[in-house]
C-alpha cells in the first residue's frame, strides 16, 4: 500500500467517523461530507495515472459535478433551517414534525 492510498483511506475514514460522531451542527456534517467527496475525487483522479489508462477520465468530472450539487443543496438546507429554527443544530431537525 502506497502513501497515497493510505492517506486517501485515512481521510475518508476520518471524515466518515466525524460524520458519525460529531452530529451537533449541520455545517460540521456538511464539511465531513465534502471532505469525503474530496477524498473520493482525488482517488478517482489518481486512479488512471496509476494504472496508465486514459479511458476513465470522465468519472472524476462527474464526481465533481455531483459534489457541487450536494454542496449547493446542503447550503440551501442550512439556510432554510437556520431561518425557520434559528440555529443549525441537528437535534432541532425532526422529520416527524414536517
Amino acid at each position: 500500500m502506497t502513501f497515497l492510498h493510505l492517506s486517501l483511506y485515512s481521510t475518508f475514514t476520518l471524515s466518515s467517523l466525524g460524520l458519525a460522531f460529531h452530529r451537533t451542527h449541520l455545517i460540521s456534517a456538511l464539511l465531513c461530507l465534502e471532505s469525503m467527496m474530496l477524498s473520493m475525487y482525488i482517488a478517482l483522479s489518481m486512479w488512471p495515472a496509476q494504472t496508465q489508462m486514459t479511458s476513465p477520465t470522465l468519472m472524476p468530472i462527474l464526481m465533481l459535478a455531483f459534489s457541487a450539487c450536494e454542496a449547493g443543496t446542503g447550503l440551501a438546507i442550512l439556510v432554510a433551517s437556520s431561518r425557520t429554527h434559528g440555529s443549525d443544530h441537528l437535534h432541532n431537525l425532526n422529520l416527524l414534525q414536517c
